[in-house]
């Protein structure tokens, strides 16, 4: 049995706790729970358990007595009180549940204990773990997309930013820390799990190499369980980047991230006093303290997803945008296409930058490479694969950007894909845009769906709103009754 097969009866577990209540977005974090001590037990790390809680002894209760002791289980083991470790707190912290049958209990234990886990640990668990939460992301499109990005979008990421051992990598919108894990995994391919490595190298990279933040609990949950299973022991903090408890994240020498979209809530001002520039728009303050969390020795780099009004947003989005061409080589810049993320109609990119040793004059040319005009329809049933990337990952250049060429010709190839433009042509642009499009739609349907379409129209309203109230708030105190 593979992991595949696995993660589908995993997930059949989903129709038994649908019985019993519990709702799709629960599902994942009801099956944590159990999940944890059970892979605790193959992993043979249950030392940190105490005796009573290891799986054994719960899969050897039944009926009301298996219910209430799987009640205390979950209140004693987010005890720091009673259990020491850290992470165990962590994935129990206010940990409840909603099965409220016994017998539905004690099936979803015995079934996961029956299953094949001798494949399982052949594959990975952090592996089967992972398929568990693409399942979920797949299934529940309500809210999962918060935290899943699709691997294929995170793998290409990592491959471009080139992370290497001894560099200090993060992400300050860690969702379920899909991409510290895909860069781990990245660097023990090149080092033989890290074996190649002295001891010292080694503690390093499992220790310190990864980090990030995550706002909700029950993602931040995932995220351990995920980080744990993967091999690694990283700083992976629960709470808010964009307040005071965010701002240990600096002098990294790679982020990788794909930060919420949207506003803060009420649109109250983040609360961190280091950020150059105010705005509710959630993805513009992440971008600021990306850029400003790189090492300044023109080696720091990051890659991250962003939706198109960062691209185009006046007012304070054209002043970060500014400071972001300043301070770092903002090289490259990839149109995705719509419909690979579980939110319809949105419209994203990738910025691929390198903080410079100075906070000017970084940026010197722009290139850019359009995935989304012509493609081929993306969805659930047609989902994005490496073959995508892989005219794109060509051009890029990992390792010598000065090779990049151009590749198209104005006159006999007007919708090329990847065109360069200067600094000058840039800043010569309204509101400075990096919203730049050229290839010619005339051949082609737009097969947006309505509501895509109209929700392309809500951002770009929603960008003008902003900057309205940006406008607003400057003008308050200028006293505009003078003669």
């Amino acid at each position: 049995m593979n992991n595949q097969e696995i993660v589908q009866k995993l997930w059949n577990e989903c129709n038994v706790l649908r019985d019993d209540g519990v709702s799709y977005q629960d599902y994942i974090t009801e099956l944590t729970y159990i999940l944890f001590l059970k892979m605790s037990k193959e992993q043979d790390q249950q030392d940190d358990i105490p005796e009573k809680y290891r799986w054994d002894n719960l899969v050897s209760k039944e009926g009301l007595e298996l219910k209430n002791f799987y009640r205390q289980l979950l209140l004693d083991l987010g005890n720091p009180e009673i259990v020491k470790s850290k992470r165990i707190n962590a994935i129990y912290a206010n940990a409840s549940t909603a099965i409220d049958e016994p017998a539905n209990l004690e099936k979803i234990i015995k079934d996961i204990d029956g299953l094949d886990w001798f494949s399982a640990r052949k594959e990975g668990l952090g592996d089967l773990y992972e398929g568990l939460m693409e399942k979920n992301a797949n299934e529940v499109k309500s809210g999962a997309g918060q935290y899943f990005t699709p691997r294929v979008l995170i793998n290409m990421m990592v491959k471009m930013t080139e992370p290497k051992t001894g560099d200090r990598c993060n992400d300050p919108a860690a969702g379920t820390f899909g991409f510290m894990v895909a860069a781990d995994q990245y660097l023990r391919d090149k080092t033989d799990e890290y074996w190649d490595l002295s001891v010292e190298e080694r503690n390093f990279q499992i220790h310190d190499a990864f980090s990030g933040m995550e706002l909700v609990p029950n993602t931040h949950r995932l995220a351990i369980m995920n980080e744990y299973l993967h091999g690694m022991d990283g700083r992976l903090e629960q709470g808010d980047s964009l307040s005071a408890n965010g701002k240990w994240m600096k002098n990294f020498d790679v982020v990788l991230t794909n930060p919420p979209f949207g506003t803060k809530k009420g649109g109250e001002r983040v609360t961190r006093d280091d950020l150059t520039y105010e705005t509710s728009n959630k993805q513009l303050n992440f971008l600021q303290i990306i850029y400003n969390s790189l090492k300044k020795d023109g080696k720091a780099r990051a890659a991250v997803v962003v939706p198109d009004n960062v691209l185009f947003a006046d007012g304070t989005g054209e002043a970060i945008r500014k400071d972001l061409l300043n301070k770092c080589n903002l090289h490259t810049i990839l149109r995705l296409p719509t419909g690979i993320f579980y939110a319809q109609g949105v419209q994203t990119n990738v910025l691929f930058f390198t903080r410079g040793e100075s906070d000017k004059d970084n940026t010197k040319e722009t290139w850019i490479y359009d995935m989304r005009h012509q493609m081929r329809s993306f969805g659930k049933r047609n989902p994005l694969n490496d073959k995508d990337f892989a005219k794109f990952e060509k051009l890029f250049c990992v390792d010598d950007r000065s090779k990049r060429k151009e590749t198209w010709d104005k006159e006999k190839n007007p919708n090329g894909r990847w065109r360069k433009f200067t600094i000058d042509e840039i800043m010569a642009r309204p509101n400075t845009s990096l919203d730049i499009s050229w290839m010619n739609d005339e051949e082609e349907h737009d097969n947006r769906s309505l509501k895509e379409i109209l929700s392309e129209m809500n951002d770009k309203s929603k960008a003008i709103r902003d900057a309205l109230d940006e406008l607003n708030k400057a003008l308050e105190g200028i006293d505009d009754s003078e003669d």
